[in-house]
């Protein structure tokens, strides 16, 4: 391959002197490939007015930092899978490539921005097929940050201060009903986005990422998630014309919390009244488990106040709690799939113990890890190898 690579009568791009160029033969540069180190010498040329140099056979090549496509993809790969030490302990063993962890972290710095704006910019895909059925969901996790990146953020520390920023992640999925009520998706269908930019930013990549998806060729797109404002904020702004639903698990986390305080912890009655409340939701009958309540909290003693929060969560989602509906027509009505997603694409890497992030550093790991698991990895090196 050295020999290959060297040869002078290989045909290179660009390998020509230009109007104002000064052309430097046989530039000595050492290449790391799948196949061990390799020496190349190829002509430099430099532009002294315009303080300009390039390396057409790099260029011709695609190296980056003296790495061979091939095996900066494996490096991306491991980076982004685990810890950049013990990428590079797996490069050492599955590919008998030496990397160190410091060097997988300056590549990833630099492929992660290239590959987020690549993917960002792609429309609808060319494998997007009409669907009977789309899902979008989104939620926020905290990650652990440098102290210099948190300075006079307020968050949930005994001082006011805080040690994670959230990474917002984004999931689309589609289902083809069965028509027997159960809900499935579809096989390697879900695709995901992951960014610790603000609200509004985030909605449009959302956005984007379910209309390349092919959006405008699903019959209906359902958006399902927690009862947080800013994400029911993004559906409204976003989707306008999906249907809304509440995750089940959490509004039942809700009712079971009213429970305890109308009843108190561990009571026979309280858990008949539970299990009643949850009938009623999937008889669509939401404002009588409202009403019930409202009753139950002017009689008993409790922290009436903190009954009345509860409530108004109820209050504020009861259009999206019609969990009869969601059986009847086979709707998903749980948000487990998102909920994996931020403890599988961001927990499992990016929160493990002992580690604090710059916005940058963390920014571009989940980038191409998102690429990983929304099978989109593979296609962006084919198209950029082939550029």
């Amino acid at each position: 391959m050295e020999a290959l690579l060297n040869d002078p009568g290989m045909p290179i791009d660009g390998d020509e002197r230009r109007v104002g160029e000064k052309r430097m033969k046989g530039q000595v540069k050492v290449v790391h490939c799948l196949f061990g180190k390799i020496v190349l010498r190829r002509n430099y040329y430099y532009n002294s007015e315009t303080r300009c140099g390039r390396y057409p056979l790099d260029e011709h090549l695609g190296l980056q930092d003296g790495y061979s496509p091939g095996l900066l993809r494996l490096i991306c790969r491991a980076g982004a899978r685990d810890t950049y030490e013990v990428g590079s302990d797996d490069l050492k063993a599955y590919a008998a490539v030496e990397v160190s962890g410091r060097q997988i972290n300056r590549v990833i710095d630099k492929v992660g921005p290239v590959l987020r704006s690549a993917l960002e910019a792609e429309r609808l895909s060319p494998e997007a097929k009409a669907v009977p059925r789309m899902y979008v969901s989104c939620d926020g996790t905290g990650v652990p940050m440098r102290k210099s990146e948190l300075e006079g953020r307020k968050g949930k520390q005994v001082d006011g201060s805080s040690k994670t920023k959230e990474m917002k992640i984004g999931c689309v999925f589609t289902e083809h009903p069965s028509g027997d009520g159960v809900a499935f998706r579809d096989c390697d269908s879900t695709s995901y986005i992951a960014t610790m930019q603000r609200c509004g930013a985030f909605a449009g990549l959302l956005r984007n990422e379910a209309l390349r998806r092919g959006m405008g060729l699903a019959d209906e797109v359902v958006f399902i998630a927690d009862g947080a404002a800013w994400i029911w904020e993004i559906a409204r702004t976003n989707f306008p014309d999906c249907v809304e639903i509440l995750d089940y698990y959490h509004a039942s986390e809700y009712l079971t919390e009213i429970v305890k305080l109308l009843f108190g912890k561990d009571s026979d009655q309280g858990d008949v009244q539970l299990e009643a409340w949850k009938k009623l939701l999937f008889e669509d009958s939401i404002e009588e488990v409202i009403a019930q309540v409202r009753g139950l909290y002017q009689t008993r003693t409790c922290d009436v106040q903190l009954v009345k929060l509860k409530v108004n969560y109820f209050e504020n989602n009861k259009e999206r709690m019609m969990y009869g509906t969601c059986l009847e027509k086979g709707y998903f009505y749980g948000s487990g799939v998102i909920e994996a997603g931020c403890k599988t694409l961001v927990g499992r890497r990016s929160k493990q113990s002992g580690m604090f992030w710059s916005t940058n550093g963390v920014e571009n790991v989940q980038a191409i890890r998102a690429a990983l698991y929304s099978n989109r990895f593979t296609s962006y090196w084919d198209k950029r190898n082939a550029a």
